[in-house]
């Protein structure tokens, strides 16, 4: 299940975040310096909690935990960049709990933020943008048949260091042709 984060979310999300932080860190941006840790800090998960509910507001972002059917928190799945006007786009993101990886929650996830993305939100296309060693990222879009588009040089800053990204995009046409397929295969 997929829905937003609240401030009840916190044990569990800050659970996953320090357990998984070694596993996790490697393949994200350093945090703005000063700023304190929402894994440690209650009162900056609820500012970001808030700013995902912002960003859902003004159609810019959303942010979603990712849940097993028992409610445990295991991760995240977001939609960011949503641009409008000509572009109807957005990015893809995903995080998982080191101890849950490898079960196929991350593509059932996908799955089912494509489906809000193309279904609800009426994107024309969605992008992932993955560190070309990033294995297990990279194995779910192929896994989702996302086509591979090339790589961008130093797209992204990760952990201090300008990094290439591999990009990979699916359209409103191809999740025409193939989401009843992916819904089939990975949510019924």
């Amino acid at each position: 299940m997929l829905r937003p984060l609240t401030l009840a979310d916190h044990p569990g999300w800050a659970d996953v975040r320090k357990r998984s932080r070694a596993w996790l860190e490697v393949w994200e941006p350093l945090p703005d310096r000063g700023l304190p840790d929402p894994a440690f800090d209650v009162e900056a998960y609820r500012a970001r909690c808030g700013a995902w509910d912002r960003q859902r507001h003004f159609d810019s972002a959303y942010g979603f935990g990712l849940f097993l059917r028992d409610g445990r928190f295991v991760g995240e799945i977001s939609l960011g960049t949503v641009q409008r006007g000509p572009f109807q786009s957005a990015s893809v993101g995903y995080w998982i709990d080191e101890a849950q990886a490898g079960h196929g929650y991350v593509p059932e996830g996908v799955v089912l933020i494509l489906r809000y993305a193309f279904d609800e939100l009426r994107l024309h296309r969605v992008e992932a943008a993955i560190v070309p060693r990033n294995a297990p990222s990279r194995r779910v879009a192929e896994k989702l048949g996302l086509r591979e588009e090339g790589t961008a040089l130093r797209l992204l800053q990760i952990r201090g260091v300008w990094e290439d990204h591999i990009r990979y995009g699916i359209t409103a046409e191809e999740w025409r042709v193939r989401g009843h397929d992916l819904v089939a295969k990975f949510l019924e």
